[in-house]
């Protein structure tokens, strides 16, 4: 080839702002000090002020460029506040979300309230803002965080499976809407992933062995095998991706 480079694009995200909801915790934590060492500044948003402050503290012992900003996205004027602030944003992982197990004739209304207010109208006002920011410079990459339970139902997880499958359906109209925009917008499905929250029920005797049989690759999943999913479709690598969701699942929803 006569271009010494090659054609593989680069998988860095150098001088890019990103912003994580929920990154507290979990998934969103991992993205948030990933995509950091990939280059991006990234602005570390959830409700608790403590886990921001000792994230962001992380990365940038790293050598990685962060800041903490607290927002709840169940209340509209944090998220206008939140983005007030910004004069450019290149990725948005639109990670916060949340989830409880009732069976269908059991659902509290203060828990189907909370999940569709957090998992799908929060979703949607971070990105009604993201998009103002995205469309003005002509450029941007949103990822909304789906689940397995995008693509299939499970019982006692009605709520949580339609939350997702809202999402995706959202990820995609607005992956049309924003393309002539220069905006790309994916959505990342993980399965059962390992956290601190979720190691005991996922280790329970008889939840565990079910979800476990469920994953042809055998293994629950770790955040790090997350977070270079969601670096890769931020990246100039993931360029022609847009209004689809990579699938993070172990093989489940192949069967």
């Amino acid at each position: 080839m006569s271009d010494s480079k090659g054609i593989l694009p680069s998988m860095r995200l150098d001088g890019m702002t990103a912003l994580v909801t929920g990154a507290g915790r979990g998934i969103g934590r991992g993205c948030a000090m990933a995509m950091a060492e990939a280059g991006a500044e990234v602005i570390c948003v959830s409700r608790t002020r403590s886990e921001l402050d000792e994230l962001v503290g992380e990365i940038e012992a790293l050598g990685g460029t962060a800041r903490a900003e607290t927002c709840d996205v169940a209340e509209p004027e944090q998220i206008e506040t939140l983005f007030a602030g910004l004069g450019k944003l290149d990725i948005l992982l639109n990670n916060a979300g949340m989830s409880t197990v009732h069976p269908v004739a059991e659902i509290p209304v203060e828990n189907l309230d909370r999940m569709l207010t957090v998992n799908c109208r929060g979703m949607v006002l971070v990105a009604k803002e993201a998009a103002k920011i995205m469309q003005a410079q002509g450029s941007g990459v949103m990822i909304n965080l789906s689940s397995t339970y995008g693509k299939v139902g499970r019982p006692t997880n009605s709520v949580y499976a339609a939350t997702k499958h809202f999402v995706e359906g959202f990820t995609k109209s607005i992956a049309v809407e924003l393309a002539p925009k220069g905006v790309r917008v994916c959505a990342i499905g993980p399965t059962a992933i390992e956290t601190p929250m979720t190691y005991d029920r996922l280790h329970d005797p008889v939840y565990g062995p079910d979800m476990l049989s469920r994953l042809p690759i055998g293994r629950f999943g770790q955040v790090a095998d997350v977070v270079g999913a969601v670096v890769f479709l931020a990246s100039p690598a993931a360029a022609l991706i847009t209004g689809t969701t990579l699938m993070v699942d172990g093989g489940w929803t192949a069967q």
